[in-house]
């Protein structure tokens, strides 16, 4: 096979899939064969226009939620959006089989929420950005009776 390197300084989204989906591929066949990975969203709609206006965007795979993205609109804070959105992707994750669930984040706010929510930190990548931190989270999901 002929072929060569070369650098994107601005590279299109479809080259970001393309190695995602070769990278998950290996995973699957690899590392876990038979491995499903399952996108879960959750959304916050307008009442009457029925747009998105925030969620919580994540997957589920070896046995573990993971939490992208979470955004609740500025106007819509404080009245329980994000923890409602994480407790349904957990409830859903766990239905999927999953044990436990990891985040992180650069909002030291929102890191304040994820420990009250019982999340417990793994790691923090200090000076990022500068001046910064990004924290790592994790938190056991609750055991489901089994029927």
């Amino acid at each position: 096979m002929n072929y060569h390197v070369e650098l994107l300084a601005k590279p299109h989204k479809i080259v970001r899939q393309i190695i995602l989906n070769g990278l998950s591929d290996f995973n699957r066949t690899a590392l876990m064969p038979g491995l499903e990975v399952e996108d879960v969203a959750i959304v916050i709609r307008h009442a009457e226009s029925r747009e998105i206006l925030g969620g919580l965007w994540g997957r589920t795979g070896w046995e573990w939620l993971t939490i992208e993205y979470v955004f609740v609109p500025e106007d819509l804070r404080g009245q329980g959006l994000a923890t409602r959105l994480i407790a349904m992707a957990e409830d859903e994750a766990a239905a999927r089989g999953c044990h436990s669930a990891w985040l992180d984040t650069l909002n030291r706010d929102a890191l304040k929420l994820y420990e009250r929510l019982g999340y417990e930190r793994f790691g923090e990548l200090t000076d990022f950005p500068k001046g910064g931190s990004r924290f790592f989270l994790q938190k056991k999901l609750k055991e489901t009776a089994l029927p």
